[in-house]
């Protein structure tokens, strides 16, 4: 039997086949994927074949089919721990909050990097719009600004009051999205606005610590009335790039992309090296130094900034 895997537990995932039955299914034994080391080898997404165990209830998967791609991230404070989000998805939603709980630039740069490096289109959504103040809003247009210059599509909306989720669902029709970033910026809230037959539960925002509280405990993906699929995943703090080397980063900075090949040297890392043309274009402005700041943190090992950050 084949399926694809709608929920995963850690220990048990649900699969559905292609005539719609959900089976709950294991993995017998020692299960692991060549190339990569993850505390998951079957994500949310992922393309199985099964055999049902003796009670005909439950199946044990024995295969993974080939991923076009997948989002994998380091888990923060665990650098030997890597985890897969999901795979298999046609746009990665990252959803972006200025303010309750705030989302900096680092995470951001991190997120769209490894979707660069997986060939997975992203799109951020900067959600709580109808809650900022003038110099949140101020933020907001910043960082709209950097990333809609660098060519990422940007959508300011509104979960609750409803504001710019059309535009979001027509991204949607016929595809497998994604919906991921820090805990309470509003992803149940938001795939409920699009969906309200799911009637994902939500959680209100700590006002003492401006944090979210983790009401989607596990990845997990919804059939969409209007067409298509949406994984909705767990909120997470940090996100650890993974097996980036450090010559291979500029290439999932598309901006840098654009201009490495005008650099003095065919190996510049764009830090001390002379006649850079990335480091020109940050003093130029073309470049946000955001941006930059971001490359080298990622290029140096460094772990994100959670307290502080630069939008421009």
């Amino acid at each position: 039997m084949e399926g694809i895997v709608t929920k995963s537990t850690g220990s048990w995932y649900t699969v559905c086949t292609k005539a719609g039955e959900r089976v709950e299914c294991r993995l017998k034994g020692k299960f692991r994927i060549k190339g990569i080391k993850s505390t998951n080898p079957v994500t949310v997404g992922d393309k199985v074949s099964f055999e049902f165990e003796t009670d005909k209830a439950t199946g044990v998967i024995n295969r993974i089919f080939d991923r076009k791609n997948y989002i994998i991230r380091k888990s923060v404070n665990l650098s030997k721990q890597t985890h897969i989000i999901a795979s298999n998805i046609d746009i990665a939603f990252l959803l972006v909050t200025i303010d309750s709980p705030p989302t900096f630039a680092g995470f951001i740069d991190r997120f769209l990097a490894t979707a660069e490096a997986y060939n997975i289109p992203a799109v951020l959504l900067f959600n709580k719009l109808d809650s900022y103040d003038d110099d949140q809003l101020d933020k907001l247009a910043t960082f709209d600004a950097i990333y809609t210059e660098i060519g990422y599509k940007c959508i300011a909306i509104s979960a609750t009051k409803k504001i710019g989720i059309e535009e979001v669902k027509e991204l949607m029709i016929g595809k497998t999205t994604m919906f991921s970033g820090h805990s309470g910026v509003g992803k149940s809230t938001l795939i409920n606005a699009i969906e309200p037959s799911l009637n994902l539960k939500t959680a209100e925002i700590s006002k003492q610590h401006k944090q979210g509280q983790h009401t989607t405990t596990f990845a997990e993906m919804f059939e969409l009335n209007f067409g298509g699929f949406i994984i909705d995943t767990p909120g997470i703090k940090g996100f650890g790039v993974v097996d980036f080397k450090p010559e291979e980063i500029t290439d999932y900075f598309p901006e840098f992309f654009r201009l490495k090949s005008k650099c003095k040297f065919n190996n510049c890392l764009h830090i001390n090296e002379p006649k850079c043309a990335i480091k020109d274009a940050i003093e130029s402005g073309e470049i946000a130094y955001s941006r930059y700041n971001s490359y080298l943190q990622m290029v140096e090992g460094e772990e994100e900034h959670y307290r502080t950050d630069i939008y421009s």
